[in-house]
């Protein structure tokens, strides 16, 4: 009775320090396909250990990357951005349908802090950059230019800044300065518009439908112009001719 009164006030600790982590709650993926999630933490926590663990709760999951050992595994791997203070954690060849993990932040004094996310093999959704008819699936860096725009057809029905409370959810508004324009002219497919793009632009977002969230990463660069233009153009049009 002690160890299980012991492992209940570890839990409450854990889940007083819970929103010093952000991610997604719930996403939609594909068997046997990767999968990259974004773990939002404080600044505080720059210098500390990240961590990946997988099972329904804390005190039972089974730890399978930090990012202060060899990355030997072939299944997973995980990347600390501590200028963002965004820590990703990437799931090859997912086997189980349905799969709880979490992200946690390692303290040296204390319970770990960490966030819940869920995997289920509910619906798929892809981005597809129009311009050059790129496949990609939505978990991986769609590119952009700086003041163009870029297209992500899925399923969703808002579309949000990750770990933030900017959301669209009409036909167009902004997030942090970008223009972002909804589409449901198409049936079953909503199509997200971002226009102005800046590189401030860049990072992680995420579409909505219902409890689901797909992340998708944006990198925006500045126009390329001369050769580097020259040989943009050149790539497009091989990949259009495909």
């Amino acid at each position: 009775m002690y160890k299980s009164l012991i492992a209940f006030l570890k839990y409450c600790v854990l889940f007083t320090g819970i929103h010093s982590i952000k991610t997604v709650r719930q996403v939609s993926v594909k068997a046997g396909a990767p999968v990259t999630i974004p773990c939002l933490y404080e600044a505080k926590y720059r210098n500390n250990v990240k961590y990946l663990c997988k099972g329904y709760t804390w005190a039972s999951c089974s730890y399978e990357i930090k990012t202060n050992t060899p990355q030997n595994s072939q299944k997973y791997s995980i990347s600390d951005d501590k200028t963002q203070t965004i820590f990703t954690v990437t799931i090859q060849e997912l086997a189980d349908k349905n799969t709880f993990y979490w992200c946690f932040v390692e303290l040296e004094l204390g319970a770990d802090v960490g966030e819940q996310f869920y995997l289920s093999e509910t619906f798929y959704c892809i981005t597809k950059l129009l311009t050059v008819k790129l496949i990609q699936e939505v978990f991986l860096a769609v590119p952009g230019i700086a003041g163009a725009s870029v297209s992500v057809p899925s399923e969703s029905r808002s579309f949000c800044l990750s770990m933030g409370s900017n959301c669209v959810t009409n036909q167009s508004g902004l997030i942090d300065g970008t223009r972002v324009t909804l589409n449901t002219s198409i049936n079953n497919v909503f199509s997200v518009t971002l226009s102005e793009l800046r590189q401030e632009s860049s990072g992680w977002y995420y579409c909505v439908k219902g409890d689901f969230q797909m992340p998708v990463h944006l990198t925006v660069t500045e126009k390329p112009t001369g050769k580097r233009l020259q040989m943009l153009d050149k790539m497009i049009n091989m990949n259009q001719s495909q």
